[in-house]
């Protein structure tokens, strides 16, 4: 067997000896340097490019070494299109079979003939899912080919140890079984003994069923006994079985079913391989692929499996989810650094399994800082108790590299049965949003799964996957609110409105998008398409008029000012639509701009190119006057509370006079927002509010409305 492997290596290259491949022959695929030599050791000619012809002289080498005899070609033609089919992998048993037996048919029955054969077979379908059982139908055919050449078709199985088949299955590689038809294991070759460690007296004369324990997968038994039957030609199997000296083997069993000339079952030829090593990378390319390399938990991939599969059983199992989310985790990898924080990960993750896992619940890790549990077999009682302790366990201090690491935990459960969730992908995505939930309100508590506020997040992450396209499908528009003089009635501005048109035809309000844009970061974007667009109609609607140009006013979201290149947009975008700076006004909500994190430079900066910069909702926040002096701003737009009529609340109108009043100290304008009726104009002209805004003078308006409200008069009248 050795020298019949030793015996390929006959092709030559530059002078070196080469081993020539079976595998993925096709043509012109057998290069010159893959050919065998001739017996003065050259290449034979570069004519012979068939494919068939180098095939042919490969398979004559492996039978009979590097000097064959001329006559072994003619013999082996018949069969070297088949057999380069079987090489590659593609053909079906039954071709498989047919080579085996022409192979016999050919005069090639000797040992050597099957041994070599299977060698260079084995070598060629290496990793090959189906070569174990072409190589098992190989060998089938050979076997019954050397049967009926015997002329031994009326013997019993036991009977097959003629001077021809015993030597073929004796030194045959590999470990092969005979299967007498009644299931009684006839016989067994030293390789098949020497990959269990044990002699033949340990299988032979045993049951099939009982060796090849068949109860323990499923329809293997109606497998083995159609074949038995006569009904089914092959089956393949796979198994582990313990070595004598204890060790695990993996064995891959190919059957196949030997039939008699006239069709009729004879006996079964099991072909068995050790696959020990690739089933040990699998299994561990398996567990790599299903547990976190960190923490060595499973997968949020394997939890889901888990948890459909509970979901899945008759009745439904009671089950429920519990999402863990550490608090200040970034923190932890900031300041003590990324190995620490991994050691973090895994020490929360040995705590969850210590105290969750033991009751026979799955903790897996979703990913970063977050953990999940699948708790099985639990009311929601009981899974308000499971957040408990999962809190309770992330809770205690950690000693960690020389430091006591304290953290806390947020957790959002689901029950299983939650209405409106139907499978393991609806469970965890809740699971998610009441996490997220929450975080919000808060560290270290527990939110449970709320129906109407999960639509609602599922909703907003729906906004957020269509917003990135929506821009450039031209889904936004903008609307145009007037700004309007308290002192005459003029339209001294507009306010520019963003508003999202779905293509269905529904029309989404800034309320609902624009938190989702700043969580996103799509807001950038958006801000700098609508500070361009209204910039650009701004310049048109003053095209031709020798009126005051107007104002035109657009809103900054935090995200945006908070943008380092937002000094650069504005100044780019005056720059694109030749809209004088002195014409713009950017707002600010008084929460942002009381923040710490808004820039004043920033806000100093856009002041300093002419911009003006007003104060949106001004008296909702919690402004700190000296700090507002500080800040480079223009006007103060009141919120709508502070707006009411004569039959409002004094303290409201009190309070509107005392910023009206502390605005103009501070150099300010005054705009009033939510203005309804006359009567608010009244009053608000009273206090000295300088210009307002609202329903009662214009809804928001689309650009030609605008157009239209400017061509018709130069001055508006309250109420027109």
């Amino acid at each position: 067997m050795i020298r019949a492997v030793r015996a390929r290596r006959v092709g030559c290259r530059d002078g070196r000896v080469t081993r020539s491949p079976l595998r993925n022959v096709a043509p012109r695929a057998v290069r010159k340097a893959d050919r065998p030599m001739t017996s003065d050791g050259s290449c034979p000619s570069a004519a012979r490019d068939d494919p068939t012809d180098s095939l042919l002289d490969t398979w004559a080498v492996a039978l009979a070494g590097p000097d064959p005899d001329a006559a072994l070609r003619p013999r082996l033609a018949a069969l070297t299109d088949s057999l380069r089919t079987l090489a590659q992998g593609h053909a079906t048993p039954a071709v498989a079979r047919a080579v085996g037996a022409g192979l016999v048919a050919a005069g090639l029955d000797e040992p050597g003939a099957l041994e070599r054969t299977l060698v260079l077979l084995q070598r060629e379908l290496a990793g090959h899912p189906r070569g174990a059982e072409l190589t098992a139908a190989f060998a089938a055919g050979f076997a019954g080919g050397v049967r009926d050449l015997a002329r031994t078709a009326d013997e019993v199985p036991r009977d097959v140890d003629d001077s021809r088949f015993g030597a073929v299955f004796s030194h045959a590689a590999a470990g092969i079984m005979i299967i007498a038809m009644g299931g009684e294991v006839v016989e067994v070759n030293r390789a098949f003994c020497a990959m269990f460690g044990r002699g033949p007296e340990a299988f032979v004369g045993s049951d099939v069923y009982v060796f090849a324990r068949l109860d323990d997968e499923p329809g293997s038994v109606e497998e083995v006994r159609s074949m038995l039957d006569g009904e089914r030609d092959r089956v393949t199997l796979e198994r582990t079985y313990l070595h004598r000296d204890g060790s695990a083997v993996r064995v891959q069993a190919s059957l196949s079913l030997v039939r008699g000339p006239a069709g009729e079952p004879r006996y079964v030829i099991c072909l068995v391989e050790d696959v020990t090593e690739r089933f040990r990378l699998q299994s561990r390319l398996r567990f790599h692929a299903d547990h976190d390399p960190l923490t060595g938990l499973p997968t949020r991939a394997v939890l889901a499996e888990r948890l459909q599969a509970a979901l899945d059983e008759p009745g439904g199992r009671p089950v429920g989810i519990c999402a863990v989310d550490l608090d200040g985790f970034r923190g932890v990898n900031d300041t003590l650094g990324h190995e620490t924080g991994d050691d973090l990960l895994r020490a929360v993750a040995d705590r969850l399994r210590r105290d969750l896992g033991a009751e026979g619940h799955l903790v897996a890790r979703a990913g970063g800082d977050e953990f999940v549990v699948l708790a099985l077999d639990v009311d929601v009682v009981a899974l308000r108790a499971l957040a408990g302790r999962a809190l309770a366990a992330v809770a205690q201090p950690f000693d960690l590299g020389g430091h006591r690491v304290v953290v806390t935990a947020t957790v959002g459960i689901v029950p299983g049965d939650a209405r409106g969730l139907a499978d393991a992908g609806a469970l965890l995505q809740a699971a998610d949003t009441t996490l997220n939930r929450a975080k919000r309100h808060g560290r270290g508590g527990v939110a449970e799964f709320e129906p109407r506020l999960h639509r609602r997040a599922v909703s907003r992450f729906a906004l957020a996957a269509r917003m990135a396209d929506a821009l450039d499908a031209g889904e936004f528009a903008l609307e145009y609110q007037p700004l309007v003089r308290l002192a005459d009635g003029v339209t001294v501005g507009v306010e520019a409105l963003v508003r999202w048109d779905l293509p269905t035809g529904e029309r989404i309000g800034p309320d609902r998008f624009v938190p989702v844009a700043e969580e996103t970061g799509h807001i950038v974007p958006l801000g700098r398409w609508v500070l361009t667009q209204a910039c650009r109609q701004a310049k048109a609607w003053s095209a031709g008029h020798d009126r005051e140009p107007l104002l035109l006013s657009v809103n900054l979201a935090a995200r945006q000012i908070r943008d380092p290149g937002i000094v650069a947009d504005i100044a780019d975008v005056l720059a694109e639509t030749g809209w004088p700076a002195a014409g713009l006004q950017v707002e600010l909500t008084e929460s942002d701009a009381m923040d710490g994190s808004t820039s004043l430079s920033t806000l100093r900066a856009i002041a300093d190119m002419g911009v003006r910069i007003a104060i949106d909702d001004f008296g909702t926040g919690y402004s700190n006057l000296a700090y507002l002096r500080r800040l480079p701003v223009q006007t103060l737009k009141l919120a709508a509370p502070f707006v009411s009529g004569p039959d409002g609340d004094a303290v409201d109108v009190e309070i509107s006079g005392l910023l009206i009043r502390l605005a103009h100290s501070l150099g300010m304008t005054v705009v009033a927002e939510a203005i309804e009726t006359a009567e608010q104009v009244d009053q608000l002209r009273g206090l000295g509010c300088d210009v307002g805004q609202g329903y009662y003078f214009s809804p928001p308006l689309s650009a030609d409305a605008v157009t239209e409200r400017m061509t018709a008069r130069l001055h508006d009248h309250p109420g027109g």
